[in-house]
């Protein structure tokens, strides 16, 4: 998920510098939408393997 991420990013980045305004904003918001959902679930997952080898 981080990949997409960093690829949509690096669209927007492509799009800003051709002056696709729109096409930048959207590809900016997907990526950040992907990378908080990433940190989340990085989050999660590393509360789970704490709790599981605490055991």
């Amino acid at each position: 998920m981080l990949h997409y991420a960093v690829v949509f990013f690096v669209i927007a980045l492509i799009a800003a510098l051709f002056g696709f305004g729109g096409i930048a904003a959207g590809a900016a918001g997907i990526a950040q939408t992907l990378f908080f959902i990433f940190v989340v679930l990085a989050v999660i997952s590393f509360i789970f393997g704490l709790i599981r080898r605490g055991r």
